[in-house]
């Protein structure tokens, strides 16, 4: 079942006029999820999206599953784990002159309708990454998440907020949308291991524009979230890179916002 937002009259989310967008769907064996959550996107296509699968050398038939549709498919002869993945679809977006780009999880969490909700988002702040949170209002409380998942985000939030002085709550969130300047920046120097969290630290670092904005999310169909798998470990190593991350030398790149 996909969650439905309240229609607000007053207040219209209307993207019309950022030009060409690229949709990047990381995959990693989502067999069992992908094909709907491609069924949804082309559902709601206005007609200027590219949706590009990175297939990241899954074991199950994800790759026959994309090739099914008039999607763009990057096939990846090895593993490069997330970050690498969404690394992968961003370099296309950059070689290609894509205006936008939006990360978009394959395992059916985020809804193809709440894309205009990113795009709206930075049309009006004028922001070089947008990022959709299941934490920042009554919308996204229909989204269920384990105590423990909640305490490790809020932990990471934190850590964020030391380190930037910008309280991000769902600085995991994978549903992301990036001008072109951030597609430039992460075309080039992505972080691998822990990107969501790790990316935040590296935009403010090189004086990018980071929004956060209200998005209905729905429950995991398939997999397990790498926080609840091995949640010390993951803790810990997560925190170590944002700490680096922070230490890391400005990246010498200009701007459309910077100061």
């Amino acid at each position: 079942m996909t969650a439905e937002r309240p229609v607000s009259p007053s207040s219209p989310r209307s993207a019309k006029g950022l030009g060409r967008v690229a949709i990047i769907v990381p995959a990693y064996n989502e067999a069992m999820s992908i094909g709907n959550v491609l069924d949804d996107l082309h559902s709601q296509n206005p007609g200027n999206w590219d949706i590009i699968v990175v297939n990241d050398n899954s074991k199950d038939n994800t790759l026959q599953v994309a090739l099914r549709q008039p999607n763009i498919v990057i096939d990846l002869p090895i593993n490069l784990g997330i970050g690498g993945c969404v690394q992968s679809g961003l370099l296309h977006a950059y070689r290609h002159e894509y205006s936008i780009a939006v990360q978009f999880d394959s395992d059916g969490q985020h809804v193809a309708n709440e894309i205009k909700t990113l795009l709206w988002g930075m049309k009006e702040t004028n922001a070089d990454v947008v990022i959709g949170s299941r934490f920042i209002s009554s919308f996204s409380g229909q989204f269920k998440s384990s105590y423990a998942r909640r305490i490790g985000i809020n932990l990471i939030s934190i850590t964020a907020k030391l380190l930037t002085g910008k309280r991000i709550k769902d600085p995991t969130s994978g549903f992301r949308a990036f001008n072109s300047d951030a597609i430039k920046l992460f075309a080039e120097n992505y972080p691998i291991h822990f990107p969501e969290p790790e990316s935040i630290i590296l935009l403010h670092k090189n004086n990018f524009k980071i929004h956060e904005i209200s998005t209905l999310m729905n429950p995991r169909n398939s997999g397990e979230s790498s926080i609840e798998k091995k949640a010390a470990f993951y803790m810990i190593s997560v925190l170590l890179g944002m700490i680096i991350s922070a230490m890391r030398p400005q990246i010498k790149y200009r701007h459309t916002n910077e100061v």
